[in-house]
């Protein structure tokens, strides 16, 4: 099984490599390395966006979710994992039409709100994204381990080497064309595991199949499921990328459709496999990992086939990650040659690596991450209505946070208790830090912008 692992393993980062070095366009500028301006059709968007958003987590989180907390969880699972893209065609056509050359969301916020909105809007997205990149190198090392005989460090060393050659070389042309032959493979896969874990399961009981949680329990997991991941996905770089490298405004809406389309059925699909292993009475393991759960009872192929599903759904995430961190900070940059960014992507994945080596958790670190992106995500989209201004954007960020605290705040009748609440002691998501940082951002950020005696501002938006 070693062999047929490493042979597995090397041969999918081999053609991964392959695809992406070929795709680098013949004398591009940096322009064309950091966003591919106007080339990409709909369907080449819609698969990068399924294999963008469908990391490893995908292995994990919904059949966890599905087997503990019940199918209404789950569906808002599978919402929250297509939402920023629908969220990114409805807003992101304003933003591409109001700047046509524009690189990332932080210009937005630049051109709306001032420097200091650019700078924190950088921030969270670096922040969110190194969360992404460390938790997805993290997963594939574990995942190796669980499936095969495989040190999980050479996984997480191939991996990142491996798309790191091609996104050095290609820029985002080259995550985006990886990305379309890995969003096929993930479709294929999906299906292929789903079906063979079905057909080796134990016998289902139907009375033990769903998990006995309130449903105001299960829609409270689910909204908190549907804010954490669309607040903090509109602040991954790499979607804004593939807004500006759509070939027209008809193109991102299509290709949004397709990648939010195809990311709920994947997610529901594995999801399922959670209520199934619930339903067969199969051990889950400490910590519960129901998807592997049922590969271990299904012949040796199965676990090879979700080996090279586990390293297609990494290397995507990761590529994506790579390009959109280096176009991020080359465009806080200005002056920084496709050279220079080169050696940016290869000097971030040093310290990312060597985190994801250890094998930490970084579940806290991410929901912090996701609840920091709640506080502005609301204030920062408010800059399409043209009464919004740095003075309401700011304000309305500040509420956020404090909406996040206050939730456990008055609950406790404690400060201090209510922002311990807001770091998610034990990486458990609940609803009351989203549903408050969203909540207040949102109400001070209009009540400002809305008041009458306000000065109308000088830079506007369409809408």
């Amino acid at each position: 099984m070693t062999i047929a692992s490493l042979a597995a393993l090397a041969a999918a980062l081999v053609v991964f490599t392959w695809i992406g070095v070929r795709a680098r366009a013949p004398g591009g500028d940096l322009d064309d390395y950091l966003v591919a301006r106007n080339s990409q059709g709909s369907w080449a968007l819609g698969l990068s966006f399924l294999a963008s958003g469908m990391g490893g987590w995908i292995l994990f989180a919904p059949p966890e979710v599905a087997a503990f907390v019940g199918p209404v969880a789950l569906a808002g699972y599978a919402v929250g994992a297509a939402l920023p893209f629908l969220v990114l065609a409805a807003c992101g056509t304003a933003i591409r039409e109001r700047m046509p050359a524009g690189r990332s969301l932080a210009e937005f916020a630049h051109l709306r709100f001032g420097n200091g909105m650019r700078r924190w809007v950088a921030v969270l997205s670096v922040l969110y994204m190194l969360c992404f990149l460390t938790a997805e190198l993290t997963a594939i090392g574990g995942i190796t381990a669980l499936l095969s005989d495989v040190p999980g460090a050479v996984a997480v060393v191939a991996v990142a080497v491996a798309t790191l050659v091609y996104t050095a070389w290609g820029g985002v042309r080259a995550s985006i064309r990886t990305d379309a032959f890995q969003g096929w493979l993930v479709l294929a896969l999906v299906g292929l595991v789903a079906i063979a874990v079905w057909r080796w399961a134990p016998p289902a009981d139907l009375s033990r199949a769903l998990p006995r949680v309130g449903t105001a329990d299960a829609l409270a997991v689910a909204l908190t499921l549907v804010i954490a991941v669309t607040a903090a996905n509109l602040f991954h770089q790499g979607y804004w990328q593939r807004l500006w490298a759509a070939r027209d405004s008809g193109a991102l809406a299509r290709g949004a459709a397709i990648g939010g389309g195809a990311s709920v059925l994947v997610v529901a699909a594995i999801g399922a496999l959670g209520l199934l292993a619930l339903a067969s009475g199969v051990a889950l393991g400490t910590p519960p990992m129901p998807l592997f759960a049922l590969i271990g009872q299904a012949p040796p192929w199965v676990a090879l086939a979700a080996l090279v599903l586990a390293v297609a759904l990494v290397a995507s995430s990761v590529d994506t990650l790579q390009s959109g961190l280096v176009s991020l900070i080359v465009t806080e940059r200005e002056g920084t040659s496709v050279a220079a960014a080169r050696w940016i992507t290869v000097a971030l994945m040093v310290p990312v690596v060597i985190v994801a080596l250890q094998g930490f958790s970084v579940l806290r670190l991410f929901l912090i991450a996701d609840l920091l992106c709640a506080t502005t995500v609301v204030p920062l989209l408010l800059g399409l209505w043209r009464r919004m201004d740095a003075r309401a954007a700011i304000a309305g960020s500040f509420a956020g946070l404090v909406g996040a605290v206050l939730p456990g705040w008055v609950a406790s009748g404690s400060p201090i208790a209510g922002l311990h609440a807001a770091t998610f002691p034990g990486s458990i998501p609940t609803l009351g830090p989203f549903a408050g940082a969203l909540a207040a951002s949102a109400l001070v950020s209009v009540a400002l912008a809305a008041r009458p005696s306000r000065r109308a501002p000088t830079e506007s938006v369409p809408g």
